[in-house]
């Protein structure tokens, strides 16, 4: 074949191809959507794990070596929602972020309770059977938040330091909030108009999800709606369940970090001065800039705050 031939059919190769790729694409929307969780991980230095505790099939990424440090995302959230940090942290810790038991790739059963209190109990074997019998550095986001006060204040004996970030667990009044307590699911994703309403909530400048991906977000969360309203019930249907992080805060015994933002509209920053009235050893960071998702909005910002806040803790 002439050199000549060979250029005249080049372009007709590259459409052929990226035919190909959009027919798969379309077809298979997931496959997008894992290839670039596949990649994130590879920038964080991450692998995904999987181990089961009692029954309890546990999904979790892992970076890093050294003391552990665990990561728990917040409602309708997922492992993923760390990797942005997780190649900071990992330069000094045994990074894990789990998928919370009923969320993500992990194991999902109708008969669990979600409540913060039940899942204060799962974080508790999740601890024992992934910590090596050192002590751990936990910190907590939204829900995850709510999950982390709560097994705090029981003051286990395997906790070192605490982050509590944009926390739930204490009553606030906010457009989100009145929302919630008129029985509604604020975001509950089922097209593509949800999908972008939940991302204009949460982010101060939301990131734009190409197609397919946003394809592949949404029917991962329209599978999960039934779900979702069951846990929202859980952790926020009536007040004695919603604020018992709140009331667990002020036996929290271990130095604690509040990280918030200032414009954060889904739990309003009253709830950081709030926490930090509660629990003894406090220190509060409002952050400007940001919304409700830190951990994504100012990564750098973020993982060094909690880097310099982890080396005050004394050497085990």
């Amino acid at each position: 074949m002439t050199k000549r031939r060979r250029r005249a059919l080049l372009p007709g190769l590259l459409l052929g191809t990226l035919i190909g790729f959009l027919v798969v694409a379309g077809l298979r929307p997931h496959w997008v959507l894992e290839a670039e969780f596949a990649r994130q991980r590879w920038l964080a230095g991450a692998s995904e794990q999987q181990i089961d505790i009692d029954g309890q099939t546990w999904t979790f990424l892992q970076a890093g070596e050294g003391p552990p440090l665990i990561l728990l995302h917040g409602f309708t959230g997922a492992k993923e929602n760390w990797l942005p940090v997780m190649g900071h942290l990992s330069t000094r810790f045994r990074v894990l972020a789990p998928d919370l038991p009923g969320w993500g790739e992990s194991g999902r059963s109708a008969d669990e309770d979600h409540s913060f209190s039940g899942q204060a109990a799962r974080l508790e074997q999740f601890v024992q059977a992934v910590s090596g019998g050192q002590s751990v550095f936990l910190v907590g986001h939204s829900m995850g938040g709510g999950i982390a006060a709560m097994s705090a204040g029981q003051r286990p004996s395997w906790l070192r330091r605490l982050v509590l970030m944009d926390a739930a667990g204490l009553p606030f009044e906010n457009a989100f909030s009145d929302l919630v307590r008129e029985g509604k699911h604020p975001f509950e994703v089922t097209d593509q108009a949800q999908f972008e309403r939940q991302l204009n909530m949460v982010f101060k400048q939301p990131p734009w999800v190409p197609w397919p991906a946003d394809r592949a977000f949404i029917e991962r969360r329209r599978a999960s709606a039934a779900f979702e309203r069951e846990v929202l019930a859980a952790v926020a249907g009536d007040e004695a369940r919603a604020f018992a992080p709140g009331d667990a805060a002020a036996n929290i015994a271990v130095p604690t970090l509040l990280l918030w933002c200032k414009d954060d509209q889904i739990i309003d920053a009253s709830v950081a001065t709030a926490y930090a009235a509660r629990i003894p050893d406090a220190a509060l960071v409002l952050l400007d800039d940001c919304n409700h998702m830190p951990m994504m909005e100012q990564p750098a910002e973020i993982a060094q705050l909690m880097l310099e806040f982890f080396s005050s803790a004394p050497p085990q």
